[in-house]
């Protein structure tokens, strides 16, 4: 697989696979532009290299084509102010070849938004799967899908794919397309080429101990996460919501505390193999409850095994904030996953608070190496402005989880073959 570094990109068309899937608000204004940033290494290679840019990228969920509440022409402004040059921009991605063409050396072109054509995820639109007709639609969507790619590939001598955030799915742009390059031809850009190393490094060359921290709200969403993490860490803890499920499975008294009542024997067995497999496993032994949720709620804290009814958990308590830090401090390899508990209310931001201050105390001066990955853990290490203190915040969400689970992910997969 060849390296961008190694290629010289002068007088070159590159087409390149960005993540612009960034929040919007109402009058179209970006809130959070982090995405965009990451980008900006893989383009100014090939610009400095004096060569030619097609940007191509998803935005939201259209449900038709074209949709202007998804459509990419908002964003233009703001690339320029981060590149700082004119971009031009293609109102329809499969219609753009002439402007491709005219394109010169050190020039931008963005495409408008790839899933405003339902070839980009290959599977029909306004009916679902398993009504009347799905079958036959879904066959012509995929029929299309090959012209579809063909003529995405036709804008590029070279395919870079820096959209670690779509890598988990196997889309026209992000894997179908390096079908049609070779592999001198197509790679990672650098920040593609970060997020791989950084969970390489995270599940195969690990320094112990290796701690893994997941949080979040339901237990049933993380399963195949945490039963591949019970092979390779040498302490988990739960935090979070799913807490709570854990506590009821072992007879405890949650309250109104966010509970899976059909996950309680699975519970259970992610504790026993955990046992079997040496893995510490750690649940929060106090916690604050509210008596509503909202962050100016009446508080206390109690044990999790036994929470006053119309009271619920909303974060993990002092003690157990202690007990989580001097773990990981101690730690050489951390993953965070998951938020300690409801971090968007400040009165409930403690716990993740705890955690990433311990997580940064490792990393720095413990020589830990620590990846934060999973929308709410990132929110919350931006939240408290320690997202440089960490050794990489990924900017995947679904591709990480599902990397971590010991997934192929389509997109890296069709780059290395």
């Amino acid at each position: 697989m060849v390296n961008i570094d190694q290629v010289n990109f002068q007088n070159k068309r590159v087409v390149i696979r960005v993540d612009f899937n960034v929040p919007l608000d109402d009058n179209f204004n970006i809130t959070d532009d982090t995405r965009m940033r990451a980008a900006l290494p893989t383009i100014n290679k090939v610009l400095n290299d004096n060569g030619m840019v097609v940007l191509m990228s998803h935005l939201g969920r259209p449900k038709k084509n074209p949709d202007p509440k998804f459509s990419i022409k908002p964003i233009i402004k703001h690339l320029e102010e981060l590149l700082g040059r004119p971009v031009q921009f293609a109102d329809d991605c499969m219609k753009a070849a002439d402007q491709v063409n005219t394109l010169k050396p050190g020039e931008v072109l963005v495409l408008e938004n790839l899933r405003f054509y339902a070839e980009e995820e290959g599977k029909p639109r306004g009916i679902e799967k398993g009504e009347e007709g799905y079958d036959e639609a879904k066959k012509a969507v995929k029929a299309s899908q090959k012209e579809f790619t063909k003529t995405l590939a036709s804008y590029g001598e070279y395919y870079i794919n820096d959209a670690f955030g779509t890598a988990h799915r196997a889309h026209a742009s992000t894997a179908l397309i390096a079908d049609y390059f070779d592999a001198d031809h197509k790679m990672f850009g650098y920040l593609m080429g970060k997020e791989v190393a950084a969970v390489n490094k995270v599940m195969t060359d690990i320094q112990r101990p290796f701690t893994a921290i997941m949080g979040g709200s339901k237990v049933s969403t993380k399963i195949e996460i945490i039963e591949n993490l019970l092979t390779k860490v040498d302490n988990l803890i739960l935090c979070g919501g799913m807490t709570y499920t854990f506590k009821r499975a072992l007879g405890g008294k949650t309250g109104n505390s966010i509970c899976e009542e059909d996950k309680l024997d699975l519970a259970l067995d992610i504790i026993e193999k955990a046992k079997q497999k040496g893995v510490n496993l750690y649940l929060s032994f106090d916690v604050v409850v509210a008596d509503r949720f909202a962050n100016d709620a009446n508080t206390q804290v109690v044990d999790p095994m036994n929470v006053p009814d119309g009271w619920e958990g909303l974060d993990c308590g002092p003690e157990s904030r202690k007990f989580y830090a001097d773990i990981i401090k101690k730690s050489k390899t951390v993953l965070w996953n998951g938020p300690c508990g409801v971090f968007e209310f400040d009165n409930f931001a403690h716990g993740s608070r705890a955690l990433a201050e311990a997580i940064v105390e490792a990393t720095e001066q413990n020589g830990a190496f620590s990846l934060i990955g999973g929308g709410d853990s990132v929110a919350c290490i931006n939240k408290f402005g320690l997202a440089d203190r960490v050794s990489y915040v990924s900017t995947g969400g679904g591709a990480l989880l599902e990397a971590i689970e010991g997934k192929e992910l389509p997109g890296i997969a069709a780059i290395k073959k």
